[in-house]
C-alpha cells in the first residue's frame, strides 16, 4: 500500500501525451504497466518513451508483440508515413487511421494479464476527442467491454476510463499540475525521427498544448 492505494491497476501504455499523464497521475495504485507493439509506424518512437517513465516511476513494464494485427488488418496506421494523412483532426481526415477494434483487442489480453497478478482494475486513456473517430474509444463500447471483462474474469476485473468525458487540452492541464514534461511522449502518427508537425494527431497535440497555457509556463 502506497499512499493509501493498493496497487490494484494495471495501466495499457502508450507513451503518448494521454497515457503517460494518466500513469503519473494514478502511479500509487498502478502496479503494471502494459504496452503493445502490433507494427504501427510510431509504435517503436511511443514505446521508447513509455519505458522512461516506467524506469522513472518504478513501475514494471511488460510489452506484448501483436504481429498479426499488421499482417491481416489494414490501416495508414500500418502502411507507412506516407499514408498518414495531413490537416485537421477530424472524423473524416482521421478515418484512415483506424486500427480495427484495436482496443478490443488489447483489454481483452490486459485482461488476462490482470486477472493472472490478482489486480482489479484496467485503465485507459481514452478521451472525448477520440468518440466520433474511433468506436472503440466511445462510452459505448467502455461500457460494453466492462461487462465482458467483469463477467469473464474470476476477479471481476473493471475497465477504468476517467478520460472518457474530458477532452485533450484537460488532459494537458491535469499533467501540468504534475509537472509532466510533454517532450518526453509522442504522438506523431509518421513515427519518424522527429514529430512532422502537420499530420492530424500532430496538430490536435500542438492545439492542446496551446489551449492549456503549457507554452506560457
Amino acid at each position: 500500500m502506497v499512499n493509501g492505494f493498493m496497487k490494484d491497476s494495471l495501466i495499457v501504455l502508450s507513451g503518448g501525451l494521454d497515457s503517460t499523464t494518466m500513469l503519473y497521475e494514478f502511479k500509487d495504485r498502478i502496479g503494471m504497466a502494459v504496452s503493445f507493439h502490433y507494427g504501427s509506424n510510431h509504435n517503436d518512437r511511443e514505446l521508447e518513451y513509455a519505458k522512461l517513465h516506467c524506469e522513472r516511476l518504478g513501475i514494471p513494464h511488460l510489452v506484448i508483440r501483436l504481429p498479426f494485427i499488421k499482417q491481416f488488418f489494414q490501416s495508414s496506421l500500418l502502411a507507412g508515413a506516407d499514408a498518414i494523412p495531413e490537416g485537421n483532426y477530424d472524423d473524416e481526415n482521421m478515418k484512415s487511421t483506424v486500427v480495427p477494434f484495436r482496443n478490443g483487442i488489447m483489454l481483452s489480453i490486459a485482461a488476462g494479464i490482470a486477472e493472472n497478478n490478482k489486480m482489479q482494475f484496467i485503465m485507459l486513456a481514452n478521451h472525448a476527442g477520440d468518440h466520433t473517430i474511433y468506436p472503440d474509444c466511445r462510452p459505448a463500447f467502455v461500457e460494453a467491454m466492462n461487462n465482458a471483462v467483469q463477467a469473464g474474469t474470476w476477479n471481476g476485473v473493471q475497465l477504468l476510463t476517467p478520460y472518457t468525458h474530458i477532452t485533450k487540452t484537460e488532459i494537458v492541464r491535469h499533467g501540468m499540475q504534475l509537472g509532466i514534461n510533454y517532450d518526453e511522449t509522442w504522438s506523431c502518427y509518421k513515427g519518424g525521427e522527429k514529430p512532422c508537425g502537420v499530420c492530424g494527431t500532430c496538430r490536435e497535440r500542438e492545439e492542446a498544448l496551446r489551449e492549456a497555457g503549457y507554452y506560457d509556463l
